[in-house]
């Protein structure tokens, strides 16, 4: 029932910022864990970055740490990617995702992990 719709992608100089949104309709996301995972162009759906249903615990991939930032508002609905320090690699169509199980002790970092998308926005960082 609840569907999810990524936005706030686009073209980036190296070095530049993005900010990713999820936007959560027909259904809460408050009890769910959530997560960003890309897929480049000839690569496989990468683990980028994850949150559990309150928000206080994250996990990232190796190759954003220090860069990317996952939060999300409850109360909208919303969850974040913050992108900083953006690389040429990180060109990528980006998805949101939710945990398939609510209130999960663990934070999923595979896509078996989630049982909702979103159909995805491009992120291109070039110069």
């Amino acid at each position: 029932q609840v569907q999810l719709l990524e936005s706030g992608g686009g073209l980036a100089q190296p070095g530049g910022s993005l900010t990713l949104s999820c936007v959560a309709s027909g259904g809460t996301i408050g009890t769910y864990g959530m997560g960003w995972f890309r897929q480049a162009p000839g690569k496989e759906r990468a683990f980028v970055a994850a949150t559990n249903w309150s928000g206080d615990k994250t996990e990232y991939a190796d190759s954003v740490k220090g860069r990317f930032t996952i939060s999300r508002d409850n109360t909208k609905n919303i969850m974040y990617l913050q992108m900083d320090s953006l690389k040429p690699e990180d060109t990528a169509l980006y998805f949101c995702a939710k945990s398939s199980t609510p209130f999960f002790i663990e934070i999923g970092t595979t896509a078996s992990d989630y049982d909702v998308w979103g159909p995805g926005t491009q992120v291109t960082a070039s110069s």
